[in-house]
């Protein structure tokens, strides 16, 4: 089982406007993500009357009307080409990125901070962002089963934090969660986390914020926690994986590892080989995933193998779950990969949120 890095475009733009010219995705009328990111509007008898509100990937809206009159069918072409083009697009930042450890007798120690700053998450656009180390979504942290693991937590927000290990087992004090099992960190302290990582417990998990966590999460305190197995042959063989995080909400409105179409990264493999796909839902919505192209045989949930794996082209993947899924790359070319809930992937203006592509490569 190897883990090597799927991110590194591969495929020059010219080569990817011309492969994946054909490609297709059913077209939708989005409607602006709330301010907060997770509202939901029931439309009453009184809203019907009134124009559906159009998506401009800026956050701002216009009425779906008066862009239809004004649109014609070559421009929407064109505004969708643009967005396709400018895929994947360079923007400052990079989260997910395996963070680094100390050995102390033994122990695995990890150092992390709780920031705020600007993320860009499209070129040009920006968010207020809390994050862990500075970046969207926080470094991966990765053990095995029967390490001890340290984190040290500082706390650099105006406001205070702690960390939930979701889906680690953990000694009660360690849970994270502000006045049931330990007191809140407050700006300028720093908190240690210490516990063994137990057999059993392997697979793909998360950590964030359990303190203001709509808030908190949804501006990106989050990151993945992954657990290898001690035995390896406990757990499926693949040759290349990547770690999907979804959320909803201020961070450009839909993100993949922080990012909006165009600026999600591609995931490139070689023909033949096995890709570990590794999804977390931190937001609040429901999100489908969908790869054309190929099927993914769901192996795993919430990190416990499943008895009988499933076949799926498209993962429901609800909030605060974390599914593992092999695509066996069978098909060359360029494939859309998007989350199905249409609004948060694509309008008359283009594709944009939860979008990205994966290549297969000879």
């Amino acid at each position: 089982m190897t883990t090597e890095d799927t991110t590194t475009p591969r495929v020059n733009r010219r080569r990817f406007a011309g492969s994946v010219a054909a490609m297709g995705v059913v077209a939708a009328g989005a409607a602006a993500l709330a301010p907060d990111g997770v509202r939901i509007v029931r439309e009453t008898k009184a809203d019907a009357a009134a124009p559906e509100a159009e998506h401009d990937h800026g956050g701002t809206t216009t009425s779906a009307a008066q862009t239809s009159n004004d649109m014609t069918a070559d421009e929407m072409d064109a505004m969708h080409e643009e967005g396709v083009k400018a895929f994947p697009q360079a923007t400052e930042g990079k989260g997910g990125m395996p963070l680094e450890y100390t050995e102390e007798d033994g122990v695995k120690v990890f150092n992390l901070t709780a920031d705020a700053f600007q993320w860009e998450f499209q070129a040009g656009k920006y968010a207020d962002a809390f994050g862990y180390n500075g970046v969207v979504p926080g470094p991966e942290i990765r053990v095995t089963e029967g390490d001890t693991i340290r984190v040290h937590l500082t706390n650099n927000l105006p406001e205070s934090t702690a960390i939930h290990w979701h889906g680690v087992m953990v000694p009660n004090n360690m849970d994270g969660v502000p006045f049931i099992t330990q007191p809140p960190i407050k700006p300028g302290e720093t908190f240690t986390y210490e516990f063994p990582i137990r057999e059993g417990n392997a697979g793909t998990h998360m950590y964030h914020s359990h303190n203001n966590s709509t808030e908190q999460v949804g501006k990106g305190l989050l990151g993945a926690f992954i657990i290898e197995p001690k035995d390896p042959s406990t757990r499926p063989e693949f040759d290349v994986e990547y770690t999907m995080i979804l959320n909803d909400g201020p961070i450009g409105g839909y993100s993949i590892n922080g990012k909006c179409f165009p600026a999600t990264e591609p995931i490139t493999v070689k023909l033949g080989q096995k890709l570990m796909m590794r999804f977390i839902n931190e937001g609040q919505m429901i999100h489908p995933m969908h790869l054309h192209g190929m099927p993914m045989k769901v192996v795993a949930e919430d990190g416990y193998i499943l008895d009988v794996p499933r076949m799926r082209d498209t993962i429901l993947v609800d909030p605060g779950s974390r599914y593992e899924a092999i695509v066996e790359a069978t098909e060359l070319g360029a494939w859309a990969f998007h989350c199905h809930v249409l609004s948060h992937a694509e309008s008359r203006h283009g594709m944009f949120g939860m979008v990205t592509v994966l290549f297969v490569e000879e």
